[in-house]
């Protein structure tokens, strides 16, 4: 054996021995920390007894999340005498994503432009809004400086307040259209903030809110390359964000975050995945009832997906306790459970879950109760939200085919149809394929079907 290949595998038993020590500093099992980290325990296992090389951006996570200042990385650059001197921040925690070629040339304009900020990452609680053409002024000058604060507009506050609002008018605007435009409008307030960030970082500062925004930021970009069916990209973004939250220590953000993979993993039928993010993110905080019942519903679907009928039913009751359960916090960080849009979100969320169980499992009281709370669903829903009102409409038709309610589905789908094809959004698409194979296999040669068939393409 070479000397070279001694030292590396002394590297490997080195970083093994301290990535042990760290995780029971921080009082995981290698179960729970490979969940964190999105890989199976028995990679955790070998690494801790260096019998292979971690894979590659593994260690900067492992760093990260296990408060190691450096000192994974520096094992394995075999620099052991710089571990205590290492930067605040590694620098490969500030590259993003790369830009696509539907990336606009400027900002666009924001439809919904917020009147006040619920939550801002410098300061954390309600704050004013900057005017929307000062905030396009700044993103403006930003992305052109390359990160020089000094040149922009305004103060460090102002700054913050006019990215967060951007990201804020944009999700908005992404819940009607998914534009090419809103998309790159997204990444490039995302580009500008890590910018932000890096240079704080170099100046030596901790660059926490920047991180926090960032880790936002990355949640919808992740989010609108998804509706895309960019799903990769979309991956890339979201395991970005998590890397941001928990350098900032945002559990907030991880959990946000932890919600949009599970449905990723789920849109491509990954039920185990599924289920093992679910429970991650029901460790996030336990103490935050909102956290538990996303947890809760989130386990559902992915059992509901794996045909587990008993469990399913069962993760579905907790999950109503918890929300009963929300108070005051749990609304601040996750508003969009209060209220109609609460409702909405939930009752969406259990439509899906039965009208899945129901397709695995053939129940027809299961597709009945899917009917009933897709309806209320869509019951909460504002129309101009025309992308979730199609998604949701061709959930009812489905649920009612899965229920033996032939006409009822009929009704409900035709009119809607011909708009959701053109949509061309990944989660339609996917409730128009599952409409399709449903009545292809429940009503083979129906006349009733053969018009919806007809304008459902193949592959959608």
């Amino acid at each position: 054996m070479s000397t070279d290949t001694v030292a590396v595998r002394q590297s490997w038993a080195e970083f093994g021995r301290r990535l042990r020590a760290l995780r029971r500093s921080a009082g995981m099992t290698q179960r729970q920390l490979a969940l964190r980290v999105g890989y199976h325990h028995t990679l955790i296992s070998k690494l801790e007894g260096g019998v292979r090389e971690p894979p590659a951006g593994l260690p900067l996570r492992l760093d990260v999340l296990l408060d190691g200042r450096g000192e994974l990385l520096a094992i394995l650059a075999g620099r052991p005498e710089e571990r205590h001197s290492a930067p605040l921040l590694p620098a490969t925690l500030f590259s993003t994503a790369p830009r696509d070629s539907g990336d606009p040339a400027a900002p666009q304009p924001v439809h919904h432009w917020p009147g006040r900020l619920l939550s801002c990452p410098l300061h954390s609680g309600d704050c004013e809004v900057p005017p929307l053409a000062d905030a396009l002024t700044l993103l403006s000058a930003a992305d052109g400086d390359h990160g020089r604060t000094e040149r922009w507009p305004g103060t460090e506050a102002d700054a913050m307040h006019a990215l967060t609002a951007l990201i804020v008018g944009y999700t908005q605007d992404g819940l009607e259209s998914v534009s090419t435009g809103t998309v790159g409008s997204v990444e490039r307030v995302l580009r500008v903030v890590v910018r932000w960030a890096e240079t704080l970082n170099r100046r030596g500062t901790l660059p926490v809110p920047q991180l926090r925004l960032a880790a936002e930021c990355a949640q919808i970009a992740g989010w609108l390359r998804v509706e895309r069916g960019q799903r990769i990209l979309g991956m890339t973004w979201f395991a970005r964000g998590l890397t941001w939250a928990d350098v900032a220590d945002d559990v907030v953000a991880r959990a946000t975050l932890l919600c949009d993979v599970c449905t990723l993993v789920r849109l491509d039928g990954d039920a185990a995945s599924a289920l093992a993010y679910a429970q991650e993110l029901g460790t996030v905080d336990p103490h935050r009832a909102w956290m538990v019942a996303m947890s809760h519903l989130h386990q559902a679907r992915a059992r509901a997906l794996g045909g587990d009928l008993a469990e399913c039913r069962k993760r579905v009751v907790l999950s109503r306790r918890a929300l009963d359960r929300l108070d005051g916090r749990d609304f601040i960080e996750a508003p969009w459970l209060g209220g109609a849009t609460g409702r909405l979100q939930v009752e969406a969320s259990i439509g899906g879950t039965l009208r899945d169980a129901a397709v695995i499992t053939g129940a027809l009281w299961v597709a009945r109760q899917a009917v009933k709370a897709t309806e209320a669903a869509l019951s909460c829903l504002p129309a101009t939200h025309r992308p979730t009102v199609l998604l949701l409409t061709l959930r009812l038709a489905d649920a009612f085919v899965c229920s033996g309610q032939l006409d009822a589905a009929v009704a409900a789908a035709a009119p809607v149809l011909p708009e959701a094809v053109a949509a061309d959004r990944t989660s339609v698409n996917r409730e128009l394929a599952g409409l399709r194979t449903r009545l292809t296999t429940r009503y083979p040669g129906v006349r009733e079907t053969r018009c919806l068939l007809e304008q459902i393409p193949y592959g959608t």
